[in-house]
């Protein structure tokens, strides 16, 4: 999926201002340069002359401070390094984090899109790339995800 989209989203998911969106991105590295002029253009639509590509670096981040923001700031464990590269699974196991949400409730959400999947199927989105059992997520599957978990958490 587009960065972009996943990005739009989130943010109409947690009702978010510009300046929150750069201000949870900045929950990681506040040396980050990214301004709301930058979410502005980012969640235009792509006919726009102003839309500009969201990078992975800039998800990844937004990602990450969004874990930050739900749940905290663990002060025990060393900061975990920021992924280069932002795949369909890796946005669904950091929303999983984020809202910590058990296997019950993912299938509940893929059932609220009208997308329900099975045991198997949701527990190889979660294996490593490496593993016989992993299974790429696709778009149309993180887009279900996020159209359910929006309205988990916006209601109707």
């Amino acid at each position: 999926m587009i960065n972009n989209d996943v990005l739009r989203s989130i943010r109409y998911m947690l009702d978010l201002g510009d300046g929150k969106v750069v201000a949870i991105a900045k929950l990681v590295d506040p040396a980050l340069p990214f301004e709301k002029e930058e979410v502005r253009d980012f969640v235009r639509r792509e006919d726009d002359p102003e839309y500009v590509a969201c990078s992975d670096r800039v998800l990844a981040h937004f990602l990450d401070g969004l874990v930050i923001h739900c749940r905290g700031r663990n002060d025990s464990l060393p900061p975990r390094p920021v992924p280069t590269r932002i795949t369909n699974n890796l946005v669904l196991k950091k929303l999983r984090v984020a809202f910590e949400l058990k296997d019950v409730d993912l299938h509940a959400i893929f059932a609220a899109a009208g997308f329900p999947i099975s045991k198997p199927e949701l527990s190889a989105l979660f294996r490593q790339p490496g593993h016989h059992n992993y299974r790429a997520c696709g778009d149309q599957l993180l887009r279900n995800f996020l159209k359910g978990l929006t309205l988990r958490i916006r209601g109707e």
